[in-house]
């Protein structure tokens, strides 16, 4: 739990003394007026504590047309021109003050979600208890927000103005959407009632979701009934049976293949080769061992491996037909496996899995991956899920506890892996950067 969060239960914020008393947040379950926030003790960083409410913030700022009214709203709501706000369903309402005496009333929208989005954001969080003490701890867990479009995307926020500005945002709704990342970072209920849910509906509906899961998972198992067959019937059919004949020695090694001519319309030769000793050493290792090492792999990954244990497309043309002719059959491209080549040379299953497969990891290892890291002198990483990232550098922890490395040209979004996975972040990005 984020030291920021330890002990809250309700968004009570300090404001500032009004007729010489304290301000006190007035609000009903879908309406929450809250007291101007006071001026910030360092003020130039618009950053939230929490990853929802620096989701808030990115989708501000991700659709300015103007940085430089961005840089005074946030100099605005740092210096305490932001009256008291007032959310409601699909709105957030405050007055700002600005250069001329009288403020202006600035007002942000955000789509409510449907009563379906409801339903399916409340059974997500009653089936897991984990779900249900985090939100009880003013806590948003990754898997939660994915399960309807709870954050704001790009567009989502609508600002408006009663200033001349016609730029949107102008710099008093900038103001006001940063006052309200921190209203949203301290109470994540502010962003639910935004969407269309008030604090004790939200409740309401988790405790009568959850009492009907325990009442379900209490409720005896009815034992199936099976067709069955006495065991006196089978042993004495079995008795009546003459013994198996004694088992041939397995050979020493899986036999080659023979050599295969090129011939003009036949199959490749490489192709014909590499299946008939796959298949040898397969069957080898089922007949000396009784289990089948492939087994479990699909057919994409059987074909990652198959590619991995070869070189390179690039070194020869049979090489890469190789490269052609198994993309094409598992319909990749050549590009897509040559990338889960890394990985699978990276990690194995396990490193394929990582660049294939996002989630959300739980408390622990992932959320003290950032302040180790910036400990030792490395750049600051954003996270979403599992994923680390910079402009060039990702970290992505794995099912398997380990944290593996990628790279990407700035800007490009397009992350191949690199360097060797390591049990911690600093190990791990020390080799990524030792191999670029």
């Amino acid at each position: 739990m984020s030291p920021s969060r330890t002990g809250r239960h309700s968004a009570h914020i300090p404001g500032r003394a009004g007729a010489g008393e304290q301000a006190q947040a007035r609000h009903t379950d879908t309406r929450r007026t809250f007291p101007p926030l006071p001026p910030r003790a360092q003020q130039g960083d618009g950053s939230a504590l929490t990853w929802w409410g620096n989701a808030w913030v990115d989708a501000l700022e991700d659709t300015a047309l103007d940085p430089a009214r961005l840089a005074r709203g946030r100099t605005y709501a740092d210096r305490g021109h932001v009256d008291a706000i007032t959310v409601t369903p699909g709105r957030v309402v405050a007055y700002v003050h600005g250069s001329r005496p009288r403020p202006y009333r600035a007002e942000l929208r955000l789509r409510t979600l449907s009563d379906d989005e409801w339903a399916r954001f409340v059974e997500t969080a009653a089936a897991r208890p984990d779900h249900m003490a985090s939100l009880l701890d003013k806590d948003v867990p990754h898997a939660l927000a994915a399960a309807v479009d709870l954050l704001p995307a790009v567009d989502d926020l609508i600002p408006e103005c009663s200033c001349p500005d016609r730029v949107h945002p102008c710099k008093h709704a900038a103001a006001l959407c940063y006052q309200t990342a921190r209203l949203v970072d301290e109470d994540p209920f502010v962003l639910f009632l935004l969407r269309g849910r008030g604090e004790q509906e939200l409740l309401g509906d988790l405790t009568r979701r959850n009492a009907a899961h325990t009442a379900q998972e209490q409720r005896p198992a009815e034992t199936p009934s099976l067709d069955s067959v006495p065991a006196r019937e089978v042993l004495a059919r079995s008795a009546q049976l003459p013994p198996l004949p004694p088992e041939f020695a397995a050979p020493a090694h899986p036999g080659r293949p023979p050599s295969y001519p090129q011939a003009p319309g036949a199959p490749d030769p490489l192709a014909l080769d590499l299946l008939a000793t796959e298949a040898a050493t397969r069957a080898h290792t089922l007949l000396t061992t009784g289990a089948d090492p492939l087994a479990s792999l699909t057919p994409w990954q059987d074909a990652v491996r198959l590619a991995a244990a070869h070189p390179g497309s690039g070194l020869t043309a049979t090489t890469r037909a190789l490269y052609a002719s198994l993309a094409r059959g598992t319909g990749r491209t050549p590009a897509d496996l040559a990338r889960a080549v890394a990985a699978w040379r990276q990690g194995g299953l396990a490193g394929l899995s990582v660049l294939e497969e996002e989630w959300d990891p739980p408390a622990g290892p992932f959320d003290r991956a950032r302040p180790a890291l910036l400990a030792t002198g490395h750049p600051e990483f954003r996270p979403r899920r599992n994923h680390l990232s910079t402009q060039s550098l990702q970290l992505r922890l794995g099912r398997d506890g380990l944290w593996y490395g990628y790279e990407s040209d700035a800007g490009r979004e397009d992350w191949w892996p690199r360097g060797e996975p390591a049990p911690d972040p600093v190990s791990a990005l020390d080799s990524l950067l030792g191999g670029v």
